[in-house]
């Protein structure tokens, strides 16, 4: 009865205790996936709101930024404008009796501080100077006027200025010479467009202090007359020069006659070949640049 008993029991419970840890492990597998699976949507929910968050923030700062970017581009597309009608120490820079207006494209001189004793206007669009631009300004002692679009200066326009030095009208669009103020000394009238007809006769015989004139790269079909004695440098490089005279530098009535001060003549790039005038630069210590063969 014992032996059929113990029989029955191991038919009967030992495959149910076999079988029981693969039921939970298969349980405790399936609440861990289900779990997991859970926790994913879980996150992945609340990645997608943070991802529309995002997208929302992100399309919002794009939208504002695009506005800043486009207000920028139609800020930039205007072009810049400078109003000349300012005082001029505003358009200009005003310094201790200088007064700066270089590059700001005036097309005109501006009214000048009465003290102003040095004005730099380069590289504008002047186109003409007038008498009124410096009738009340009598303190001037040098003026440049280089890079502009000057074709006419009014007669006068500098005979008040007794105490100018220096003036420069270089890179311009001269084709005659103004009266030029008495106390110059050096004068610098480069890359104009100057004939020999726009230089009267005694344009220089009078500036006995002048000692630098710069007359290269322009026109002339021959040397200005009656050069001071006081010139230091000449400079007439690239010009339509052929043609050269005894009394040009010298004087042919006095073979003793030394140009005592001449230190340079520039006359390179002219037609006129120098050698064919020896008794031109008789009187000069050292001579010309130029051609000569």
């Amino acid at each position: 009865m014992k032996t059929l008993q113990t029989t029955f029991f191991l038919f009967v419970f030992v495959p149910l205790v076999n079988s029981a840890p693969p039921i939970q492990q298969e349980s405790l597998q399936f609440y861990e996936y289900d779990t997991d699976v859970t926790m994913g949507s879980l996150i992945q929910q609340d990645y997608e709101m943070q991802s529309k968050d995002i997208r929302k923030d992100g399309t919002n700062v794009s939208l504002d930024t695009s506005l800043r970017l486009q207000g920028d581009d139609s800020e930039r597309d205007v072009p810049p404008t400078k109003d000349t009608n300012l005082p001029t120490c505003l358009l200009c820079v005003c310094l201790s009796g200088s007064v700066y207006c270089e590059e700001i494209d005036i097309e005109a001189v501006p009214p000048l501080p009465k003290e102003t004793a040095y004005l730099y206007a380069r590289f504008n669009k002047i186109k003409r100077i007038a008498v009124s631009d410096f009738a009340d300004i009598t303190t001037l002692r040098r003026i440049d006027f280089s890079g502009n679009r000057i074709e006419e200066i009014e007669d006068g326009a500098f005979s008040k200025l007794l105490l100018l030095e220096e003036l420069s009208l270089a890179e311009n669009r001269l084709i005659k010479l103004p009266v030029l103020p008495p106390k110059l000394t050096t004068f610098n009238a480069n890359q104009n467009r100057i004939k020999s007809r726009g230089i009267k006769a005694n344009a220089f015989k009078k500036l006995t202090n002048l000692a630098y004139l710069y007359l290269g790269h322009n026109a002339l079909e021959s040397v200005p007359l009656n050069l001071p004695e006081s010139l230091r440098i000449l400079h007439l490089q690239y010009n339509n020069i052929t043609t050269i005279t005894d009394d040009t530098f010298c004087k042919s009535n006095n073979t003793r006659y030394i140009r005592t001060h001449m230190d340079e003549i520039r006359m390179e790039g002219n037609p006129i070949l120098l050698a064919k005038h020896v008794n031109a630069f008789s009187c000069l210590r050292t001579l010309p640049v130029g051609t000569y063969y």
